[in-house]
């Protein structure tokens, strides 16, 4: 047996519905992003999990909650799962970006690993303190099945950092829909992508809803 990381982004909130900046905000989930927590735990609470992480975020415990409570195991909480800071363009939707910081903007755009939105984080910083997580999940857990409950951004750049992709790039190789999970496994070889992005679980009516 190996270890398998179950990535999973949280649900719904208002802010994945509009597009809105979201990092350091706390929102609640969306009543269908509750809905979408509640239809992951009912997909897969058979698997037997041996632990469950999760960013402190409102957002990330709710998603996470229907499946220790169906299951009785209690979540470990990270900071270094959280989302990017973003800074002064939190709460700010992209043409308020552009009219005030579009300087940053098109840095950010152009090379995110080391250029951060105004006054937040670059993908390294988050790499740098998501990747602590991973490790201290390596060495507890060499094998089973463990949950990881985070945010768009963060989990996007945990997979690149894991498969070896740029960056600075995560913004453009990686989707990431709101409550979808990916898997990475680790044996010998290292970490290998088997799902990515995956919401087939859940009701029609929910995977078809727009949002980012």
């Amino acid at each position: 047996m190996v270890l398998k990381l179950y990535l999973l982004r949280h649900g719904e909130t208002i802010y994945s519905q509009t597009g809105g900046y979201c990092g350091e905000l706390d929102p609640e989930l969306t009543p269908e992003g509750t809905l979408m927590a509640k239809a992951f735990a009912e997909a897969h609470s058979s698997i037997p999990w041996t632990a469950i992480y999760a960013s402190p975020k409102k957002r990330t415990v709710a998603t996470a909650k229907p499946l220790c409570d169906a299951i009785g195991m209690k979540m470990e909480l990270r900071d270094g799962l959280k989302e990017i800071n973003y800074g002064k363009w939190e709460g700010q939707n992209v043409d308020f970006v552009k009219q005030y910081y579009l300087d940053d903007y098109l840095r950010w755009l152009a090379e995110p690993a080391w250029n951060p939105p105004t006054g937040g984080e670059t993908a390294v910083q988050i790499a740098s303190r998501a990747s602590l997580v991973i490790a201290e999940i390596q060495e507890k857990y060499p094998e089973g099945n463990v949950l990881v409950v985070s945010h768009k951004a963060t989990i996007r750049i945990v997979l690149c950092n894991l498969l070896g992709i740029d960056l600075g790039r995560y913004r453009d190789r990686i989707d990431m829909p709101a409550t979808s999970v990916s898997i990475v496994k680790f044996d010998i070889h290292g970490p290998m992508l088997q799902v990515l992005g995956d919401r087939n679980y859940m009701p029609e009516e929910l995977r078809l809803r727009p949002g980012t």
